[in-house]
């Protein structure tokens, strides 16, 4: 069996008014008339109960490990002729989603809680439970039992026949078939691997890189920016948090110092290179090794196997055509910005560094297409954004998205959101958002699986609750939280894998929500991301926030969309570098070859987009690299997926806002999972085979 790793990867006064179908309140819903909704439906509302000390964390997983071992236990003394699919297959679907629900919440503590003794004990409590899920695929008592009903040849159908059918491609891909001293060697090794990948993404979190600047140190940088909390902390001192997404940006985009640039970058392409160097050295050996016993010519090979590119040499051939294909845009864009560059210098010779493109990316949309991305921020007051991208989500998916009350918050601006079908009132799930930066948070932008969704044993359907993790900027004493277009796009896009998780309707948590193939899973969400560069979608909620009156022109929103398409080049040459570092550690590192991770990534990093610094260790705080690792490639992949899809949209009656397309979405992708094969899924939203022309049209490789 195998149980989902919990590392993937993502507010109490009662209200008066209770939901109901077609309910337009904005007012928040009672919690307990939800669950009693719910319950109409035959299904389960619930909300999680957080573990609020250290010691509650090592109970819950203690108790975790021994419900599932007890159990296992009646799954491993069956007799050939008691083993059913309920009793067996299903039944370790029940084990493994009672035991991940456990630890799902607890890894959502390490990652958010505001007491570092509680993340501590989250991070003990996440590696315990890794290393104890591992030493599952080898208990022999089970597989026997398995094995026993596989031998009967049931007939299945459906999502009961993929059901099995993983399963026993599971124990496969485990080893289950080797002599027992190899499964042996195996199994330990894999125990070693998941010690070192939590340590490794602990470090991440934990990274941190203050950098002091002058006033002067940063001209060009809004002063938006410079009188944000925090980040004036002198006479002319300014502290630049490196590892904060949302700083690093804002002084690499617009920093006209290219010192400052240089020191900025050279920070943030150092964090955790002390603490993670020597353990991604091991993890990429170890990964190798374990692939190699296991009958895989790589870690890569291994990894693709159960996802829709099937070989690492499919996934590494998809990626480099792409970069082959961008060459001519790349050069052109960067020939561009160099031109650029010389003006401002006087250096006829200038070239552009890593350090330089941000900058004159944007200097190129200011100057050219008079975007700047900066003023545009008044556009976009958080509260208003996601206002207007929840009304929008409810008129095409047909769901009401209402506040509710929870009982317990991790920090005091934790909010929470029932989600329900608009037409009947039935309760979908529940969405936490947690989206601005502090001490010790996740500091990147995902969605956490807290409750999956699932048919539980007794009958009812358990609903699921997630959380989104953001870090938005925070807002000031005279004005609102203000995002970036980009960080629209960024919110459009998580709350898309937050739909996923909610609108399942798979039986099984194995296929629930998000649990698709890794190179399919980013594509209903990035899907999404193009909602906002739509004139009708904007006015919904993009207005100045000192004048409401004030949109967006649409001559503004067109020159955006020229210059993403003129400056395309240069940002997918830059992700498509991450894809082949990923696949190159994973495939070229190895026992006979063992190479150094960091300078690999260095030389692929240099080779397909820009020379790094020396010394510096991008890999070292690269998270991706587990739980992504050899699969980076999929957010190309499913980019290529989600660009044919936004075309039902464009060409639907009502565009992004269409009804019928939203349902399609809603009913063939979202609701099923991966309780059928994704291909499937997609012939039967978009009506026909898939193609990746629309893709290439996005990155101006083709023109039709």
């Amino acid at each position: 069996m195998r149980f989902q790793s919990i590392s993937l990867a993502l507010t109490l006064c009662a209200a008066t008014s209770c939901m109901t179908p077609e309910n337009n309140s904005t007012e928040a819903v009672n919690f307990s008339q939800a669950r009693r909704r719910a319950a109409e439906f035959g299904s389960i509302l619930t909300l999680p109960k957080f573990e609020t000390t250290p010691d509650e964390i090592r109970a819950s997983i203690d108790e975790a490990i021994a419900n599932a071992e007890r159990a296992l236990d009646a799954i491993g003394g069956l007799t050939v002729d008691q083993v059913t699919f309920s009793n067996t297959i299903r039944a370790l679907d029940d084990i493994g989603y009672a035991a991940n629900t456990v630890a799902s919440r607890v890894y959502l503590i390490k990652e958010t809680s505001r007491d570092p003794a509680l993340r501590e004990a989250g991070t003990a409590g996440s590696k315990r439970f890794e290393e104890w899920s591992v030493g599952l695929d080898y208990r022999e008592d089970v597989y026997r039992a398995v094995k026993a009903y596989a031998d009967t040849k049931p007939e299945l159908t459906g999502e009961d026949a993929l059901l099995f059918e993983h399963t026993l491609r599971d124990y496969q891909r485990a080893g289950l078939h080797l002599p027992k001293a190899e499964r042996d060697e195996v199994e330990a090794m894999r125990k070693k691997l998941s010690g070192l990948t939590t340590d490794f993404r602990t470090n991440v979190t934990k990274a941190k890189k203050k950098v002091v600047f002058t006033k002067a140190e940063l001209d060009g940088v809004p002063d938006s920016y410079l009188d944000a909390e925090g980040v004036k902390t002198g006479d002319d001192e300014y502290t630049v948090q490196a590892n904060v997404t949302y700083h690093f940006l804002v002084v690499m985009e617009n920093a006209r110092r290219e010192a400052t640039r240089k020191k900025l970058k050279i920070a943030r392409y150092s964090l955790a290179g002390d603490v993670n160097a020597d353990l991604l050295q091991q993890i990429v050996l170890l990964r190798d090794d374990i692939a190699r016993k296991l009958g895989y010519a790589t870690w890569a090979d291994y990894r693709t196997e159960p996802k829709m590119a099937k070989t690492g040499k499919a996934a590494m051939d998809f990626v480099r055509n792409l970069k082959d294909g961008l060459q001519p845009k790349f050069e052109a864009e960067l020939e561009e910005f160099r031109k650029l560059k010389a003006r401002d210098t006087g250096d006829v010779g200038a070239r552009i560094n890593l350090w330089d493109w941000r900058y004159y990316n944007n200097q190129v949309k200011k100057e050219k297409y008079t975007v700047d991305t900066e003023q545009l921020r008044v556009y976009f007051s958080y509260e208003k954004v996601l206002q207007g991208m929840f009304d929008i989500y409810e008129e095409c998916f047909g769901l009401t998205i209402r506040d509710i009350e929870p009982g317990y918050k991790w920090v005091d601006d934790l909010t929470l959101h029932l989600v329900s079908d608009s037409k009947t009132g039935e309760p979908l799930g529940l969405i936490y958002l947690d989206m601005f930066p502090r001490d010790g948070k996740y500091n990147h932008f995902a969605q956490f699986g807290i409750i999956g969704g699932k048919r539980l044993p007794e009958g009812p359907y358990q609903r699921p609750t997630v959380a989104l993790i953001c870090n938005f900027p925070t807002a000031q004493d005279d004005k609102p939280s203000l995002l970036a277009h980009g960080e629209v796009e960024t919110l459009f896009h998580e709350f898309g894998h937050a739909l996923h998780s909610v609108l399942t309707r798979a039986e099984s948590s194995r296929f629930s929500g998000t649990s698709v193939p890794r190179d399919f899973v980013e594509a209903p969400s990035q899907m999404l991301e193009a909602w906002i560069w739509d004139k009708g979608v904007l006015d919904g909620f993009a207005e100045d926030y000192r004048d409401p009156k004030k949109k967006i022109p649409q001559e503004i929103l067109d020159k955006m969309l020229e210059a993403k398409l003129a400056t395309v080049g240069t940002a997918y040459r830059r992700q498509l570098s991450f894809g082949l570092l990923d696949l190159a550690l994973h495939s070229q590192i190895n026992a006979a070859n063992p190479g150094s991770a960091v300078e690999l990534s260095n030389e692929i990093l240099s080779e397909v987009f820009l020379p790094v610094p020396e010394g510096t260790t991008f890999a070292t705080y690269f998270g991706h690299l587990m739980g992504y690792d050899a699969g980076y490639y999929g957010y190309a992949w499913a980019d290529a997926i989600a660009a044919d899809m936004e075309t039902v949209f464009e060409h639907a009656p009502d565009g992004f806002r269409d009804r019928e397309a939203g349902r399609r979405l809603r009913d063939e992708i979202y609701a099923p999972g991966g309780s059928r094969d994704v291909e499937e899924s997609i012939r039967a939203f978009l009506g026909r085979e898939r193609s990746i022309g629309p893709f290439l049209k996005k990155l101006g490789i083709q023109s039709n």
